[in-house]
């Protein structure tokens, strides 16, 4: 018997979780994840995070000419993935900028990590170079950013 796990996309605090299930279109002729397809599963996962929080990139291209573009990211392969396996995308925001955002994404199954991921993004415009994030939207994805107190306590001050 498969199996079965709740499908809906979800926030756990500040941390956005993607289940997907891997189908024969993701696999090699092994029945493993072809690795680029990692690439996908992440990308699909940061596309309904920002559907969750009322950002959609289609509004966010024909409203303010904009669009999120990946400028690095760095990959981590730990455990394959095979067909029919239940996954979990997770992501969390590690840094909202004026006009870029930090993540580190973890691709799961049964809480174990397959595959970890940094990710930078740009914000871009479409006529061409960088585009500043509306103040509306990079608050609302401020809201979901990992608090890094511990690790900025004297980020801010001048006393060296």
């Amino acid at each position: 018997m498969t199996k079965t796990i709740d499908m809906t996309p979800r926030i756990d605090g500040k941390t956005f979780v993607f289940p997907l299930r891997v189908y024969y279109e993701d696999t090699d002729a092994g029945g493993v994840v072809y690795y680029a397809n990692y690439l996908k599963f992440a990308e699909r996962a940061r596309t309904e995070m920002l559907r969750l929080l009322g950002i959609e990139n289609s509004v966010l291209q024909d409203r303010h000419g904009l669009a999120f573009v990946v400028r690095h990211i760095e990959v981590e392969y730990l455990s394959p993935a095979r067909l029919d396996d239940l996954l979990e995308v997770y992501l969390e925001l590690i840094r909202v900028g004026g006009a870029s955002l930090e993540g580190a994404q973890a691709i799961r199954k049964d809480g174990e990590d397959l595959v970890r991921m940094t990710i930078r993004l740009g914000c871009m415009k479409l006529s061409g170079g960088p585009g500043r994030l509306p103040d509306d939207i990079r608050e609302r994805l401020r809201a979901f950013e990992m608090d890094s107190d511990n690790d900025n306590d004297n980020s801010n001050s001048n006393n060296e």
